[in-house]
């Protein structure tokens, strides 16, 4: 049966290691036959939560905050899987995405019919450990929302751009497509 992915990239840099991981999950997903839209949070305007809770209180919950966030909300909403692709940036997300995440307070979450989440992230250090605290996240937000564990793919040792290439992992992520 096919799926409706959305994949959330947290990469600011084009055609970086993110990127490059991304692309080859996206061809083995489009290759089972499922439908996948990438969000770029780098292109978005989106704010900061301000924890203002206007969503707890507004019947429809919908943000204060009037950014790209509306868009997000939407495209998350349609996903039967979401997948979000980070490089590890001081031992955490990167800002861009993390904004996102963090604007996913909102209780319209809870709405989703997503039951699927699967994690690709890269990081320039040598140590895989370097991911520890992105996982602790990840199964928390798996646990919390009891979600379906989709998969995850890390590769570490990629600083420049283009240091993936030739990486065996590239090829975990295309088989985490195509049997996401």
């Amino acid at each position: 049966m096919s799926k409706n992915i959305v994949l959330i990239s947290g990469s600011p840099r084009r055609n970086g290691n993110t990127q490059r991981l991304t692309q080859e999950f996206v061809k083995g997903a489009l290759e089972a036959g499922n439908t996948v839209e990438i969000i770029r949070a780098a292109d978005k305007k989106i704010a900061a939560c301000c924890g203002c809770n206007y969503c707890y209180k507004d019947p429809a919950h919908r943000c204060a905050v009037k950014d790209d966030m509306q868009e997000c909300y939407e495209k998350l909403a349609a996903a039967d899987v979401i997948v979000v692709a980070v490089p590890v940036y001081f031992y955490s997300v990167s800002a861009q995405i993390k904004c996102l995440i963090d604007r996913l307070h909102n209780p319209v979450r809870n709405t989703f019919k997503v039951r699927k989440l699967a994690l690709l992230s890269v990081c320039a250090d040598d140590s895989d450990s370097v991911f520890d605290s992105i996982r602790v996240m990840y199964r928390s937000v798996l646990s919390y929302f009891s979600l379906e564990d989709g998969g995850m793919v890390t590769v570490h040792g990629v600083q420049n751009i283009g240091d993936i290439e030739g990486n065996p992992l590239l090829a975990d992520a295309y088989k985490l497509g195509l049997n996401i």
